[in-house]
């Protein structure tokens, strides 16, 4: 039996799960995709997924800061 003629619904995978996330941060989230998740997601994923993301943005903002405050040094 093929992966298309399976029946049930399928849990999102890694790929699904990362543009969630990051349409999430930017408020733009489909409400078809947001049905999807809230169904057949589970909630784990998308926690671990946006602390992920969220500690990796916040790593970028140090690091931009620190590039600048390095380039601005007498």
């Amino acid at each position: 039996m093929s992966r298309n003629t399976e029946a049930g619904p399928r849990t999102p995978g890694l790929r699904q799960v990362v543009a969630s996330v990051l349409a999430s941060f930017f408020g733009v989230q489909s409400s078809r995709n947001r049905e999807r998740d809230f169904q057949h997601g589970r909630p784990a994923h998308y926690i671990v997924v946006g602390l992920l993301f969220t500690v990796l943005f916040i790593l970028l903002i140090v690091g931009v800061v620190n590039l600048v405050m390095w380039a601005a040094a007498p």
